[in-house]
């Protein structure tokens, strides 16, 4: 079965970085848009950055915007997602995600759903998750 696979979570102090990677198959990576949720123990699950694989087109929640960097490396199929000036509350488990769209989708609604954060379901591809721990 076709899968994300995220690597790069771990336990950092407050103002520190972490980089968060997320490997997909060619298939789900090309033209689709990709990102991150997160959830905290209680909390519900929250949106925090997502890109459109073929132009850049990015999608930031506000908790997060100016801290976190989403990119790309199209050769590697990868999504990156760079945090810098961590706080406590940016500790969660970070889950990779790509939309499971039809083929007949045109890629550019696609796009635009990806520039205004996507609509996420259990029915899209999401992988196994990576905690990130930041202490005070």
């Amino acid at each position: 079965q076709e899968k994300l696979v995220e690597s790069g979570g771990g336990s950092v102090a407050a103002g520190g970085s972490l980089r968060l990677s997320c490997t997909a198959p060619g298939s789900i990576y090309d033209k689709n848009c990709l990102g991150w949720f997160r959830q905290a123990p209680g909390k519900e699950r929250e949106a925090v950055a997502f890109i459109y694989t073929v132009d850049d087109t990015q999608w930031y929640s506000d908790s997060v915007k100016d801290r976190f960097i989403i990119s790309r490396d199209s050769a590697k199929h990868a999504v990156y997602l760079v945090m810098n000036g961590l706080k406590p509350e940016d500790s969660a488990m970070y889950s990779c995600v790509a939309d499971a769209h039809p083929t007949t989708v045109m890629a550019s609604f696609v796009r635009a759903s990806c520039a205004f954060g996507g609509s996420w379901d259990s029915g899209d591809y999401w992988g196994q998750g990576t905690q990130v721990s930041v202490s005070n």
